[in-house]
């Protein structure tokens, strides 16, 4: 949603529906956030590496092979920060 700022604060600015070539843009991303959002909260990397094979640019210039590689990689650069995944492989 659009939004104004000024020095009375914050005011929400009321545009109408999205043309359709821009809500299923924006349905794909949130869905994706989404499962993201889930995976972490359930500490499971392969929802995680599903989440990651949706996202279309991804998707455009890896293998599914290389996805799996690059999120495993991830989890272990970063797992001192995902204490919610008992284990860190996909």
């Amino acid at each position: 949603m659009p939004v104004l700022v000024d020095r009375a604060g914050f005011h929400a600015m009321h545009v109408g529906a999205l043309p359709p070539e821009c809500a299923l843009l924006t349905q794909l991303s949130s869905g994706i956030e989404e499962m993201a959002i889930q995976a972490s909260l359930a500490g499971d990397p392969t929802m995680v590496y599903r989440a990651i094979c949706h996202d279309p640019l991804t998707a455009s210039v890896l293998s599914l092979a290389e996805i799996r590689q690059m999120t495993n990689e991830l989890f272990a650069q970063h797992k001192d920060f995902l204490p919610q995944f008992t284990h860190h492989q996909v």
